[in-house]
């Protein structure tokens, strides 16, 4: 009776294992042409964010805002802002359950080296801003290198002030810093300092074998100084916020800014 009413129909019909087999050749064709093709870039999955007209205002308030104090400081110095002699501060220590006041040089007046940390990235900077930045190797946000601190190095600290934190770090924080952060740069490449044999095969001519030296030679400016803090990576150090505090609660960077002085050193702890 099938085959009769398919003459009458004028079709023809197919039977169902032939369809299934198809069905699953061309599943099989589908999977083979999906390994085929060419892995997507990365970050081609996220998602596009809208950005309001107001930010982009904001941005070139802020750029105005910063090109114009980098003239006045530049014409006129921090007149008032910053000082000329060495400046006691006082803070307090909790310990044993008993609180002390102890004082501290609260900026970095007198002292042979800084280190510098860069807070804040590109955006709201202008071109002026960026190339005092790139001059002392502080490229990207949260990088920190030691810098000697003459009359010139203290007058571009003052021009870019409110993009960097700064002041003298003591030798434990040093050792710290280029114990668990430092890396070297061999020929143009970041090399972990894991091993003294790095530091013995490019720093061994000027009698610094391994990190203590490094250490004693940046922490007494000797005459390796510059040796020394060229051979060293910029450090990466983290944020002293979070990513949920920022996005989160809205919390950001305020005037926490400038020179610290011995201040420094509670401010890398948190950042090592």
């Amino acid at each position: 009776m099938v085959n009769a009413n398919s003459k009458k129909s004028g079709l023809m019909l197919i039977p169902e294992s032939i369809l299934k087999k198809r069905h699953d050749l061309d599943d099989l064709a589908r999977k083979r042409a999906a390994l085929e093709q060419p892995p997507k870039k990365a970050g081609s999955n996220k998602a596009f964010y809208v950005r309001k007209p107001e930010t982009f205002l904001a941005r070139g308030r802020a750029r105005r805002n910063n090109a114009t104090r980098y003239r006045r400081v530049a014409k006129k110095g921090m007149q008032k802002r910053a000082s000329n002699k060495k400046e006691v501060a006082e803070k307090v220590v909790e310990g044993n359950g008993d609180s002390l006041a102890v004082k501290y040089q609260s900026n970095s007046v007198g002292a042979p080296f800084v280190f510098v940390v860069r807070i804040r990235d590109d955006l709201g900077a202008p071109r002026v801003v960026k190339t005092v930045l790139d001059q002392m190797r502080l490229k990207k946000e949260h990088e920190g290198v030691f810098l000697r601190y003459d009359e010139a190095t203290r007058k571009k600290l003052h021009l870019v002030e409110n993009f960097v934190v700064y002041g003298r770090p003591s030798k434990e924080i040093i050792k710290d810093l280029i114990e668990r952060q430092g890396h070297g740069c061999v020929d143009n490449e970041r090399v972990p300092l894991s091993d003294n044999t790095v530091v013995e095969q490019h720093l061994g001519e000027h009698n610094i074998i391994c990190v203590e030296d490094m250490v004693h030679e940046i922490f007494a400016v000797g005459e390796s100084f510059d040796v020394v803090n060229q051979f060293l990576w910029p450090f990466c150090l983290m944020d002293t916020k979070t990513e949920f505090e920022r996005r989160t609660l809205k919390l950001h960077d305020g005037k926490d800014y400038g020179d610290r002085g011995d201040a420094i050193n509670d401010y890398l702890k948190n950042v090592l």
